[in-house]
């Protein structure tokens, strides 16, 4: 059975690291403030990205994309880039029409779910701007993208879907000819409509969740070579089991003739959490040439064709007593789908719809989403999938809702929040909350932030005229993260399990081997991994290594994203050294001529009980490889392997608060300072999870105030450029202070809950709340984001009538 990590123990290592973040002597790894392994190679580049791969005779393909939102293709002509000097070859999607199949949606949502045919090339029709009509193969990427010129291209235009309220009506131009609404999801508990009726309080709101282009530090590649009937490719994916899965579907290449390999990985978000068209025509275009193929995106081209994220239309409505407890809530929700479903697109709009509640109790919930079609770039997963939006609408519903009573943002939170003593606790979406304490993690955060001494400021601000307003925000948040289990995941019509595996192997000399199926792209599983495996096995966390990535050496797996690769992966890898350690206590009975009952293990070295006898995990390994003396009918082996499907999802939650200060007279807003207090179950790595809770706090940081994907009246994308498009740099950012609460999960033998969306899940509501605290006064009552300085000038004359 697996040991059970003490949660004072991980309190008293923390605290006994040194100021490098080097573990105690004598103390466990888990819960060390480690430096990352990998940050000796990834900080320095000195690594292998995909783009770095050199293979000989390869070359290079560069896409003819399509200048408009929608049309019909009438011709294309690539004979003159096929004249063009180092040019090997050029294709339209209509020379790969018989072979290229089409990209695969893997979550089915509903069962009348409008599904189009999504060719990675088109061939008669273009659906949005950027989509790809023809290629050219050359032996440069400079000639390859020169020629792109030479290929000529008609089109007939046809009418631009861009509005999602506008794409439903009947008379509507089609993106499809099916129409444009993909699909109707429907959820209901208790009895809305009562718990409405004659409800005392009845808030109502509209928020636009607007769309965002992930923006990884990493463009996307791909490297695809053949031998024979045997293919390779290198992506910058987070999903390389995944996407083995689907591009033998798709491709019609066997299984078991393709590997897939992610080599380092400069950041995903999300976005690489896809099947893209590159990566299947690279696949077609070596096996037509016979030579290996490289592409590697602009950045202007990964604007336009990296899926992108949110874009959803929120109607919001809470219901509520004159105490301000909560009664009912309804969300009728309208999800843009893009041109056409990815992967997990139609999905993502339903991993919120189990979160709209937040940590508050009510009685009756309904919720709808309507999925539509557009003239743009699909949307599909970024990084929280659907519980971001969830969160911003319950958490700008709780503070107008404070203002309708006339009550502290926090105190109608805390009238409304699960209690500690109440947890496990079934919530009215249906999920099952096992542990958390929202309260202790609200005072840590009020504490840190100095909450009082900032209200007492914004009141005599107020009083003064003052033109520069300050502004508090409150967001109170919970996450299910960790995708999983795969029964769950089944009953939502998911196209997979969400149970991970991984190997353990001991080395003859006492080494460790690890190979973990989930794929990092910068979370630090190198060094979580190591730790965890140095107290389980006993070993010196230098003797760990641990390898990902690549499906011809890790043959199992389900990849990294929403937030599972510790609480899903880490106990896959934590079983294995179950087993390793079981297999090792047979072995080392014999050799210390004992019953395997009467041994102990304990750093590392089984022990007889009650006599000096012992025998470290390191020698037992030694001879389990020699062979020499094994009891009867026990392999010479000690390597296990394990495949861990969790009971529940992962519930993290946390209190953020954010004061900002906002200029009435220009609309400039600056973040003053921000508290982010996290509570994430027990904690393997503390540098670790400050890191993960940083980026997560600039990402949702970047939606409230700077990111957004703008489209012209044609269709036309206009932030194609990081000129265009803003992502906020340390100069746009506070220092943020943070810190962390401590309810174990009670649904994995760690007691780890997910931390890699936290962040963003918490921040963008926390931030506009705090931008509209400051402006309410005014009469101001909502921003729309990003609540760019334009957008608070405007709300605030709009305000003064």
């Amino acid at each position: 059975m697996t040991e059970q990590i003490d949660a004072g123990m991980v309190a008293r290592q923390v605290a006994e690291s040194d100021e490098l973040g080097e573990p105690v002597p004598g103390r466990r790894e888990v819960g060390a403030a480690r430096r990352r392994k990998e940050d000796a190679r990834l900080v320095t580049g000195r690594t292998r990205w995909t783009d770095n791969i050199q293979l000989p005779g390869m070359l290079h393909v560069a896409f003819v994309r399509s200048p408009m939102a929608h049309a019909r293709i009438t011709r294309v002509d690539v004979s003159a880039a096929r004249r063009l000097p180092g040019v090997v070859a050029a294709f339209s999607g209509r020379d790969l029409a018989a072979e290229q199949g089409g990209l695969p949606c893997a979550w089915p949502v509903t069962e009348d779910m409008v599904l189009p045919d999504h060719p990675p090339m088109a061939v008669e029709e273009v659906r949005y701007p950027g989509e790809a009509v023809a290629c050219v193969v050359a032996t440069d990427r400079y000639l390859a993208s020169d020629a792109l010129e030479a290929v000529e291209v008609d089109y007939e235009p046809l009418p631009a879907v861009l509005d999602m309220t506008r794409a439903l009506a009947p008379d509507s131009p089609r993106v499809h000819p099916e129409g444009n609404r993909a699909f109707v999801w429907k959820f209901a508990a208790g009895d809305a409509d009562a718990a409405f009726r004659d409800a005392p309080v009845v808030v109502e709101r509209t928020f636009v969740q607007q769309r965002l282009i992930p923006t990884a530090m990493e463009p996307r590649a791909v490297v695809a070579q053949t031998d024979g009937d045997s293919f390779t490719l290198y992506s910058a994916t987070q999903i390389p089991h995944v996407l083995r899965v689907m591009l033998a579907i798709t491709t019609g290449i066997p299984e078991h003739k393709l590997r897939v390999i992610a080599p380092d990985v400069g950041g995903g978000f999300g976005s690489k959490l896809q099947v893209t068209a590159e990566e299947v025509l690279a696949l077609l275009l070596t096996r037509r040439l016979g030579r290996p193929v490289k592409w590697t995106e602009s950045r202007s081209e990964g604007n336009l064709t990296v899926h992108h994220g949110r874009d959803q239309l929120q109607r919001v409505s809470l219901a509520a007593g004159a105490d301000g407890r909560l009664r009912g809530l309804k969300v009728d929700l309208l999800a843009d789908m893009g041109a056409y479903l990815m992967l997990v697109t139609p999905g993502v709009p339903l991993l919120g719809a189990f979160m709209y509640n937040g940590i508050y109790k009510m009685d009756a919930y309904d919720f709808t989403c309507t999925g539509v079609f557009t003239t743009k770039m699909p949307t599909d997963a970024y990084r929280g999938a659907g519980r971001p939006e969830a969160t911003f609408a319950i958490e700008r519903l709780m503070d107008e809702l404070a203002a309708e009573l006339g009550l502290d943002p926090v105190e109608v939170r805390r009238r409304n929040w699960i209690a500690r003593e109440e947890f496990p606790y079934a919530t009215i979406a249906g999920l099952t909350y096992d542990s958390g304490d929202y309260a202790a993690a609200t005072d840590r955060a009020l504490e840190l932030f100095g909450y009082d001494a900032l209200r007492a400021e914004q009141a005599a601000r107020r009083e003064r005229g003052d033109p520069v307003q300050l502004g508090i925000g409150v967001s109170t948040f919970t996450e299910m993260c960790g995708l999983a289990p795969s029964r769950v995941l089944g009953s939502l019509s998911y196209g997979a399990g969400g149970w991970e595996h991984a190997s353990v192997r001991m080395l003859p000399t006492g080494k460790v081997e690890v190979v973990t199926g989930s794929s990092p792209h910068g979370q630090g599983h190198e060094t979580a991994w190591s730790q965890i495996v140095a107290d389980a096995l006993g070993v010196p966390f230098e003797d760990v290594a641990v390898a990902h990535g690549d499906t011809g050496v890790s043959h199992k797996g389900m990849d990294t994203y929403g937030s599972r690769s510790l609480v899903v992966g880490g106990m896959a890898v934590l079983r294995a050294c179950d087993k390793v350690r079981e297999k090792a206590r047979q072995i080392a009975a014999h050799l210390l001529e004992a019953a395997a009952d009467d041994l102990e293990f304990t750093e590392g070295s089984f022990r007889v009980r009650g006599t000096g006898a012992a025998r470290t995990i390191q020698e037992v390994a030694l001879a389990t490889f020699a062979a020499h003396d094994l009891p009867d009918g026990v392999e010479p082996s000690l390597d296990s392997d394990a495949t861990y499907d969790p009971d529940n999802f992962s519930y993290p939650h946390g209190t953020h608060l954010c004061a900002v200060e906002v200029d009435t007279e220009t609309g400039a807003t600056k973040i003053r300072s921000y508290v982010a207090v996290d509570d994430v179950g027990r904690v393997v790595n503390p540098t670790i999870v400050t890191g993960q809770v940083h980026g997560g706090l600039a990402q949702g940081i970047g939606q409230a105030l700077f990111e957004e994907a703008v489209y012209d009246a044609d269709g036309n994308l206009l932030t194609t450029t990081m000129a265009d498009y803003l992502i906020p740099s340390a100069a746009d950012l506070p220092e943020f202070v943070t810190d962390r609460t401590e309810t174990p999960a009670t649904t994995n033998p760690l007691g780890v809950k997910g931390v890699g969306e936290a962040g963003t899940i918490a921040s963008t509501p926390a931030v506009v709340n705090a931008v509209v605290d400051a402006l309410r006064p005014r009469g101001v009552t909502d921003v729309p984001m990003p609540c760019t300085p334009q957008r608070v000038w405007r709300a605030i004359q709009e305000a003064a009538g």
